[in-house]
């Protein structure tokens, strides 16, 4: 028997709730593992509060994160006793997630456990953090430098946004940091920004080119703020897209790109490649300090999953949130 959150539907309603299982209803996998961390993400809060069209088959356990040790398997991959990580691949949404006692799955979808990282630190970086990182990795790759200019991170106060800032600055870019919430100045200051700026100067809609202000733009948010993170994009400037907070939809020109040379690379974290996934999670090992991830992370229990789902929804969490599953299996 093994606790999980579990999301159900009946009669066209959602129930979600904390229960006890049976090993017996794990899906299918040749990995089974004993789940020491996971995470609540902005798309396991959509899930758990029916709010979003996350889940696609009932029921569900959600959780698109997760970490810990294999109890069993019969892949070449791993063995019982490794310590592994997993984001994405649709665990969570098609796949029982990482918000449970145990997990089985695809050994396909996991990485062994960084040694830079505890399990606890892992999920403190998290779907938000491996995120970031591919984000400032494809900055990188199409050349934006930090003597270019400043660089933009939206929906600064999340975990995409508070990782991304992290990274840049210990990178040696110059951040700005557009909020919401800007009484959180001094912590995203804290993490590296710069400055700080109000997200309305982004969020209502804007003029197809506006003034050359960006090098470079990491946007978590979508809708009005990317076209105008766009719009302001200096030349031959890249934006990464990897959120829709304010929305799915993109209300640009083809301005930027075309008068102006700026790419627009999309950032997707779910399907990555296995060799991806090991390079992004390098490099975090190689700039995150486990002072930055304490900034960043608030921990609960599986038990309060469901109510802070609810505060993560309404705007008033920032950064991480590590859920604790059982008492870690290794330091």
């Amino acid at each position: 028997m093994f606790k999980a959150i579990l999301i159900d539907k009946q009669d066209g309603q959602q129930q979600v709730g904390l229960e006890t299982l049976d090993e017996s209803r794990l899906p299918e996998g040749d990995v089974t593992v004993r789940v020491d961390y996971s995470t609540l993400n902005y798309k396991d809060a959509l899930a758990i509060t029916g709010k979003g069209p996350v889940v696609r088959t009932f029921p569900m356990v959600p959780g698109i994160d997760l970490v810990g040790t294999v109890e069993s398997s019969t892949s070449d991959a791993y063995v019982p006793g490794d310590a592994v990580l997993l984001n994405g691949w649709g665990v969570g949404e098609a796949h029982w997630g990482g918000l449970a006692e145990k997990a089985r799955l695809d050994s396909r979808w996991l990485i062994p456990l960084p040694s830079a990282f505890t399990p606890a630190q892992a999920m403190a970086i998290g779907t938000a953090g491996y995120t970031a990182m591919l984000s400032v990795m494809a900055l990188e790759q199409q050349g934006v430098t930090p003597d270019q200019g400043e660089v933009l991170v939206t929906g600064a106060n999340g975990g995409v946004g508070s990782y991304a800032i992290a990274l840049l600055a210990r990178l040696g870019y110059r951040v700005v940091a557009s909020t919401g919430r800007l009484e959180e100045a001094d912590y995203l200051e804290g993490l590296g920004a710069e400055r700080v700026i109000d997200r309305a100067e982004l969020s209502e809609p804007g003029r197809p080119l506006a003034k050359e202000r960006w090098a470079g733009v990491v946007d978590s948010v979508g809708s009005h703020t990317l076209a105008n993170a766009l719009a302001g994009t200096r030349y031959g400037g890249t934006v990464t897209a990897c959120g829709l907070a304010q929305g799915m939809d993109l209300p640009a020109s083809v301005a930027p790109f075309i008068l102006r040379g700026v790419t627009l690379a999309g950032i997707d974290s779910v399907m990555r490649p296995y060799a991806d996934r090991v390079a992004a999670w390098r490099r975090l090992g190689e700039l995150l300090v486990p002072e930055k991830l304490d900034a960043i992370t608030r921990t609960i229990a599986l038990e309060e999953t469901i109510e802070t789902a609810n505060e993560l929804l309404a705007g008033r969490i920032r950064g991480r949130v590590v859920v604790a599953i059982q008492a870690p299996s290794r330091p």
